[in-house]
């Protein structure tokens, strides 16, 4: 093997070194959402401990948050590039099923909820 060879061999192993380091491209900068929202009945009235419901249509995952006083929920740290059903429940009702859309190029995006709970 020749001296060139060699030199540029060990800075293409020294470049892969680096971009095996490096941090991956999702978590450089935040491209994250939040979604956020209040759930309510229809008369604006928050609903204390109305549980909300967030599914990954992809995998079919779901995550749950119950909500305060203030009738406030809030899910960070969603993938820009999924579609997600979210919809509340609260003492055996529910509310109708919205969808934030992986078009939404929102980062924060507000859904607030109604049911028809009194």
């Amino acid at each position: 093997m020749t001296m060139k060879k060699a030199l540029v061999m060990l800075v293409v192993m020294w470049l892969m070194g680096l971009a095996a380091l490096a941090e991956p491209v999702s978590q450089k900068g935040d491209n994250s959402r939040v979604l956020t929202g209040r759930v309510t009945d229809k008369q604006d009235a928050p609903l204390p401990n109305a549980v909300v419901y967030l599914t990954n249509t992809r995998t079919r995952a779901v995550k749950t948050y119950i909500v305060g006083q203030d009738g406030g929920y809030r899910f960070p740290s969603l993938s820009p590039n999924i579609d997600y059903e979210v919809y509340a429940q609260y003492n055996g009702k529910k509310s109708d099923t919205k969808t934030v859309s992986q078009f939404d190029n929102r980062n924060q995006v507000t859904i607030n909820l109604k049911l028809d709970a009194r």
